[in-house]
């Protein structure tokens, strides 16, 4: 019997786990998914939970749940990859055999990697929201502020969901509005990118909705430091934020085996070919979501893309067949405004974001690169659609992999 070995039971490899198990033969692929432990995270529902709109536990469900029958779940720590071997070692000496692997070990925060961030004043007056722990302690850090400099940060590209620090920040602006704390606050944006997002048409109309909101806008700030106790953000060319409350979205990189495997790009992104999601340096393996160093964004929205074209090739490359270049980098992005509007953004590598109506052209419901109160009901609406449709297969074909142009217009 042949294996496959999954690293990593979050969306990616979760999906590719109910997509193979429909296509392979139980008598001929076995099939094994890695992860550390039984509980699975709505990462989305992060960007939430310190406004209150969700709890902690809303927030996970058992791995278990979702991962077919006939599908070996494994729980532990991954510690090595060995290619020339074809096998993966646990913490724990185990070691898992693979005919073909597929990488989705998503990417983590290292705010260690900037001067004095995760010093004294982190989770006390300097946050992260892509952790439990940090959106759990920010949370309660809103309910005691009374007013002063909100800074809202991003150190660095790439991150997970590159639009989710400017969600942040509209989403403050919204709540400071309901807890009658506007008016006392500076609210600031800063940003080591020369505008709002990376893709020129979007950023000219995030940029305005940043500005109609008077959220001042600091562009271009390469981050040298951070002062938790002094309350203060210098940059390398010695600029400086002062801040009363600091929301920051650290420096990701990669999965830990992935850097310990010696097998990542300078961030321990693993090097993967961006349209046929195969590795670069070895056939048998291909990746899936965060993990890759593929140049398009790092949300849910991508993996589920990835997975339809993934499986095509997975499947070619067992019946002896070239992998087709089919992932075209499509990603579809819900940016929560504040005041229960949002705008959704649907690009690829070569398209930028254009508006339109989606998905069904010129209907809708959905607006693209526009607020709209249905647009907030969509984002809303995915958390349901992600546990019971995403995660377990159903047909999602009314979006497609590859982008299309119908219903937008330039």
């Amino acid at each position: 019997m042949k294996r496959i070995v999954i690293l990593g039971g979050g969306t990616g490899g979760t999906m590719m786990a109910v997509k193979l198990r429909r296509a392979l033969d139980p008598d001929e692929w076995s099939l094994t998914v890695v992860d550390r432990d039984d509980r699975h995270l709505y990462q989305p529902g992060l960007l939430f939970l310190p406004f209150g709109t969700y709890n902690e536990r809303d927030l996970y469900k058992p791995r278990s749940r979702f991962i077919p029958p006939g599908v070996d779940l494994v729980f532990g720590e991954l510690d090595v990859i060995d290619p020339e071997a074809r096998s993966v070692r646990l913490s724990d000496g185990r070691k898992l055999a693979y005919d073909l692997l597929i990488v989705a070990t998503g990417s983590r925060i290292v705010p260690e990697e900037v001067e004095g961030m995760a010093g004294p004043g982190w989770h006390d007056k300097v946050f992260d929201f892509y952790t439990p722990e940090g959106a759990t302690a920010l949370g309660r850090a809103l309910r005691r502020f009374d007013g002063g400099r909100l800074a809202v940060h991003l150190t660095d590209m790439p991150i997970k969901c590159p639009v989710a620090p400017l969600e942040f920040a509209f989403l403050a602006e919204s709540w400071l509005h309901e807890h009658g704390l506007r008016e006392r606050t500076e609210l600031t944006y800063v940003t080591s990118l020369s505008d709002a997002f990376t893709k020129p048409r979007a950023a000219e109309a995030l940029r305005d909705l940043l500005h109609q909101k008077d959220i001042r806008v600091e562009a271009d700030f390469a981050t040298a430091s951070v002062d938790g106790e002094a309350g203060v953000m210098t940059s390398w060319d010695e600029r400086e934020i002062p801040f009363d409350l600091l929301v920051t979205i650290p420096i990701h990189r990669g999965s830990e085996v992935i850097a310990r495997s010696g097998l990542g790009d300078d961030l321990d992104f693993f090097p993967t070919d961006p349209h046929t999601l195969q590795a670069r340096d070895w056939p048998n393996i291909f990746a899936i979501g965060d993990a890759t160093n593929v140049p398009t964004s790092k949300a849910g929205s991508v993996a589920h893309f990835e997975a339809e074209v993934l499986i095509e090739n997975v499947l070619r490359w067992i019946g002896d067949r070239e992998p087709l270049p089919a992932f075209d980098g499509h990603a579809n992005c819900f940016i929560e405004t504040g005041h229960g509007k949002a705008v959704l953004l649907d690009f690829n590598y070569e398209t930028e974001p254009l508006p339109g109506k989606f998905p069904l052209p010129g209907i809708g419901p959905l607006t693209l690169l526009a607020e709209s109160s249905v647009n907030h009901w969509g984002k809303m609406a995915f958390r349901s659609v992600y546990w019971n449709a995403l995660l377990t297969g159903a047909d999602l074909s009314a979006v497609g992999p590859v982008m299309s142009m119908a219903g937008k217009w330039s």
